[in-house]
């Protein structure tokens, strides 16, 4: 779920591929922006003391309600709605 959230933040936030004379211009991720640890959301360590078996993983359901979840905070902080991603500048008044 960690990294689901991080994932969904970097979406959510910077996720944008831009075309120039129908090229695209981000080749790898030194021009692409992903979320940095700074604006990560904060992590809590959970363990379960059962005798079941390990999961598989549970990281990608994490992915689809991160950004309409992070909007709602926005409005719910702000006021201001996001009605289009990736967020980024539209936080800068």
């Amino acid at each position: 779920m960690e990294g689901a959230a991080v994932m969904a933040s970097s979406s959510a936030l910077y996720g944008e591929i831009t075309f120039s004379e129908g090229r695209v211009q981000q080749s790898n991720f030194n021009d692409f922006q992903v979320a940095r640890m700074n604006v990560a959301p904060a992590r809590r360590m959970c363990t379960s003391s059962t005798a079941m078996k390990p999961s598989g993983g549970v990281g990608e359901p994490g992915v689809p309600p991160f950004a309409p979840a992070l909007c709602n905070a926005i409005f719910a902080a702000t006021g201001k709605r996001i009605r289009r991603l990736p967020i980024g500048s539209q936080l800068k008044s």
